[in-house]
């Protein structure tokens, strides 16, 4: 994977906060890590990004009316028979 010809500017807080780290702080997470500060900040945006972004792309919505049918159509097949043996509920 080649290197990104862009470039960001770092500009570190005067002290640290929940928005943002001091130098000094950065200095030590790569000495923990035993990484340079670059990799210490890639970290720390990959794991905000994981944190905030979704996983997935989101789905179309809603099913509708002739979508549902098709799926009651199609499950009554594929569903256990029998006598029921025991039941869990998920919420309560």
């Amino acid at each position: 994977m080649g290197a990104s010809n862009e470039n960001l500017l770092v500009k570190f807080r005067s002290k640290d906060t929940q928005f943002g780290v001091t130098r000094t702080t950065v200095k030590a997470i790569a000495k923990e890590l035993n990484v340079n500060e670059t990799l210490v900040i890639h970290m720390a945006l990959s794991k905000f990004a994981s944190d905030v972004l979704p996983g997935y792309a989101p789905d179309d919505g809603l099913l509708t009316a002739k979508q549902i049918l098709a799926l009651r159509k199609d499950v009554v097949g594929r569903l256990p028979k029998g006598k029921l043996l025991s039941r869990d509920l998920l919420f309560a």
